[in-house]
């Protein structure tokens, strides 16, 4: 049952539309919404919040709008949290303009006591970006952390699928109603979303997608998250302004160590800017956090697999191999957050952690040969590059791969050594 508070914010939303700081400045003057409906045209005019516009649509805005919206969420099974919900993110309820509702299918975890990282990028995706978007989504979410994304084609995707794969919690915020159609190709990774995690919006479950409402959705990405990750991005992409409404937030930044081709232009720009940190591995992020501790201190990646990911849609392209990831991790890590010390533990399936055969080791033929070339003792990346002739950006994919198995070690300087 949708409460009759929720009703009210429903139609707020129907008269002053979304990302409007009304919102922010309305709860924090009436402690019960109702007073502020019951009050009527008096109560609005000597409040100080409306223009003589607001005004006149508060008054010929029916509730009856906010009762089908609710109807229709009690139809598809949607639950609503009103911004003076208990259960509303109080780190929504801190940026300047929070939604008044966000529509939820799933669980929307608690956020507040809960490590999160957001996870962004371009929707023309080259293979080197969706092998690392599924892979920061994998390896986090097997450390307990939980993602966010925006379930748009390349990055986004490619990153909720990696959690996914990891049976672990992920957050899909819609720049459109959790219900339309839009994305339809990405419809059962949606699905499969509201088992553990969320798909969200803010707004109602049919509304279909405007541009303006993406750049709008980006601030509760940001919100939602304690760090976000740029991977590839071009320079006026979208998820730039994820990263820099983050970073007015004071949350952390991190970015991708790309190539120059154009999608990691934005990416780049972040890291010789000094906004965000340089990346490579997932462990850059996790160790960025002072009061975050791994009891494990070495992993076993063995197991790891980056040949077969499951195939992700990305913009410009739709033949992009089926892949499959699987790995087994056991690891313990306490995250203090609000004061609160969190503990998210995962356990391994009992598979073999034996060393594979050189042979084995289901490596591409780049990785392969980049394998086949460090010894014993600590190779700096440019002589690998150049020595097996084979551009940056492609040894630098292969090194996070090895790493990932667990054959290789990174040493400081960007050099490198067998395990």
């Amino acid at each position: 049952m949708i409460s009759s508070n929720k009703r009210i914010w429903i139609w707020i939303t129907q008269v002053l539309g979304y990302n409007t700081p009304k919102v922010r400045r309305i709860y924090e003057l009436y402690s019960d919404i109702n007073d502020f409906y019951n009050g009527g045209e008096r109560e609005w005019r000597f409040c100080g919040i409306f223009s003589q516009n607001d005004i006149s649509k508060l008054r010929n805005t029916d509730i009856s709008a906010a009762d089908k919206i609710i109807s229709r969420c009690n139809e598809l099974k949607y639950s609503v949290l009103a911004i003076d919900d208990e259960k509303y993110p109080q780190c929504l309820r801190d940026i300047e303009c929070p939604p008044a509702v966000i529509y939820v299918s799933g669980k929307l975890p608690d956020v507040d006591n809960r490590l999160t990282i957001g996870i962004v990028g371009t929707r023309r995706a080259t293979k080197y970006g969706i092998d690392n978007s599924y892979k920061f989504g994998y390896a986090l979410s097997k450390y307990g952390v939980a993602t966010v994304s925006g379930g748009a084609l390349g990055v986004d995707c490619a990153s909720h699928r990696g959690s996914l794969a990891a049976d672990g919690v992920t957050i899909c915020v819609r720049g459109c109603g959790i219900n339309a159609s839009y994305l339809s190709e990405n419809a059962g990774m949606r699905n499969a979303i509201t088992k553990k995690g969320a798909v969200i919006s803010e707004y109602p479950p049919d509304e279909t997608p405007r541009t303006y409402y993406f750049p709008a959705r980006n601030r509760i990405i940001a919100a939602l998250s304690d760090g976000v990750l740029i991977i590839e991005s071009g320079i006026k992409s979208g998820s730039l302004i994820t990263a820099n409404l983050a970073g007015e937030m004071g949350k952390k930044v991190y970015a991708l160590l790309g190539n120059n081709n154009p999608q990691n232009e934005g990416s780049n720009e972040r890291i010789k800017d000094g906004t965000a940190i340089p990346v490579t591995d997932f462990m850059d992020i996790l160790t960025s956090f002072d009061n975050l501790y791994a009891t494990s201190d070495k992993i076993d990646f063995n197991n790891l697999s980056l040949e077969d990911i499951e195939a992700v849609p990305v913009k410009g392209m739709s033949n992009l191999k089926k892949k499959k990831l699987k790995n087994n991790l056991t690891s313990t890590i306490s995250y203090e957050k609000n004061n609160k010390k969190i503990y998210c533990e995962t356990e391994n399936d009992n598979s073999t952690n034996e060393i594979k055969h050189k042979e084995n080791l289901n490596l591409n033929t780049t990785a392969q040969s980049v394998y086949d070339y460090i010894g014993n003792e600590p190779v700096h990346i440019d002589k690998i590059a150049a020595d097996l002739n084979i551009p940056v950006f492609k040894v630098l994919a292969s090194l996070t791969i090895l790493e990932m198995k667990g054959l290789i070690q990174a040493l400081q300087g960007r050099r490198y050594i067998l395990k």
